[in-house]
């Protein structure tokens, strides 16, 4: 099988949609030979946050010297970007033999009345099998959905349950109310592992303690007013916490920081566990650590700015960050967002801000609002609204437009930040 013919496999697997549950994957693995269980992990859940958690932990324990698998979802770049090793991609070589394999065993499940498994579980198992052929010191692992009846959670205890920000995210799915929302969340939580968590809000918290209580785990809170900020701008910042003295990370916003924290009583934890994790090793991770697409500078004059802000607690923070590193600068927005997420909300809280808005659809037709409507919700907010025919006529219409003091930001769905990064490299090269 080639690379390209796996693609088109998963491809053709998606008809079987997105299920929730662990029934279906744990008889994958079972027929794989359960790989998962010869790995140790550290398990991310939250609702925004995770996938910067994620690039800091792995980052420092790779520097530290161990080998770290990162399984993440979704991806910005390339498809081969969810499964990686010490930051490296899985080979197209490597994923389609794996997807060989994968589809054997499928077979044999099918062969017996067994159910055919997601795209997301066949993508899940294929991580387990290469970090365990790859012997892995850690996996990283980032929950797709929810916690208690994602894919991932068929593994046993982690060495971490963390979770970074949890707030209202595909409601009516997880849950109706945040505190269900959270209570699904926490079901990565298992017996014997060290939870680990950002600050959060009062009822989250209390949800997150009390199970970790009841399976007897440590509970760990990252502590917001032990930070001490010493510089910030758009292309990062320079704090101390606790022990930390002026620690450097270039991943940009004050959420930013509260992930870092977070990140660094994970590597406490470890280190009581008996992990040899070198002071060195954390500054220079932490300062290393690199993900894509949380506001993230991909142009310089005039500044481009990519964030994949796609719910309204992350609206919120992007908010936050251009009203305190952009104040007095002109903004134009690219916005395309999913039809299933809270735009008007998005809207609301981000284009008062701005001075022109170009709408786009998104690469998956399925799913996108169009870019009409989101223009009709947007004009509520900002009087210069158009929406565009592709991504690039919005990108080359923005650059157009813009000054060169001015401020370029493309948001909403990480689905189609690929595409930008692409276009806006071929000007730059132009």
């Amino acid at each position: 099988m080639t690379y390209k013919e796996a693609r088109v496999y998963l491809d053709e697997v998606s008809k079987y949609g997105s299920v929730l549950g662990l029934d279906t994957i744990r008889g994958l693995l079972r027929e794989l030979g359960n790989p998962q269980d010869d790995l140790e992990f550290i398990h991310i859940a939250g609702t925004n946050g995770k996938g910067s958690v994620l690039a800091y932990t792995s980052t420092i324990l790779s520097e530290a010297g161990y080998r770290i698998g990162r399984y993440v979802s979704p991806t910005v770049v390339s498809y081969l970007e969810r499964i990686q090793i010490d930051g490296k991609m899985i080979t197209e070589e490597s994923f389609a033999g794996l997807i060989q394999r994968i589809k054997e065993a499928i077979a044999r499940m099918k062969a017996v009345g067994e159910p055919h498994p997601t795209v997301f579980e066949i993508e899940t198992a294929m991580a387990f099998l290469y970090f365990r052929e790859r012997k892995c010191d850690f996996v990283v692992l980032e929950t797709g959905f929810g916690g208690l009846l994602d894919a991932t959670n068929v593994i046993g205890a982690p060495v971490c349950a963390v979770f970074s920000s949890i707030s209202r995210d595909h409601m009516g799915i997880l849950g109706d109310t945040l505190e269900e929302i959270a209570q699904n969340k926490a079901g990565i939580i298992k017996k014997g592992c060290i939870v680990v968590t950002t600050g959060q809000k009062k009822e989250v918290k209390a949800i997150l303690q009390k199970e970790a209580e009841k399976k007897g785990c440590p509970f760990i809170e990252a502590d917001r007013n032990a930070v001490e900020i010493l510089e910030e701008n758009y292309r990062g910042s320079c704090f101390s916490y606790k022990g930390y003295k002026e620690l450097r990370i270039s991943l940009a916003g004050r959420h930013q920081i509260e992930n870092a924290v977070t990140v660094l009583e994970v590597i406490e934890s470890l280190k009581r566990k008996g992990y040899v994790i070198p002071m060195d090793c954390v500054y220079r991770g932490m300062e290393k650590t690199v993900w894509i697409g949380r506001f993230s500078c991909i142009l310089e004059h005039p500044l481009v700015i990519v964030d994949g802000a796609h719910n309204e607690e992350a609206a919120q923070r992007l908010c936050e960050n251009i009203q305190r590193y952009f104040k007095n600068r002109r903004l134009i927005y690219i916005m395309g967002v999913f039809r299933d997420k809270e735009y008007e909300k998005i809207a609301q809280i981000m284009c008062p801000f701005a001075c022109s808005v170009y709408t786009v659809d998104l690469p998956d037709t399925q799913r996108t609002l169009p870019a009409e409507c989101l223009a009709e919700a947007v004009k509520k907010y900002c009087v210069s609204v158009r929406a565009e025919k592709s991504v690039e006529a919005a990108v080359d219409a923005a650059l157009a437009k813009a000054e060169e003091e001015d401020v370029i930001l493309v948001f909403g769905s990480l689905s189609y930040l690929g595409e930008v990064l692409e276009i806006v490299r071929k000007r730059r090269e132009k």
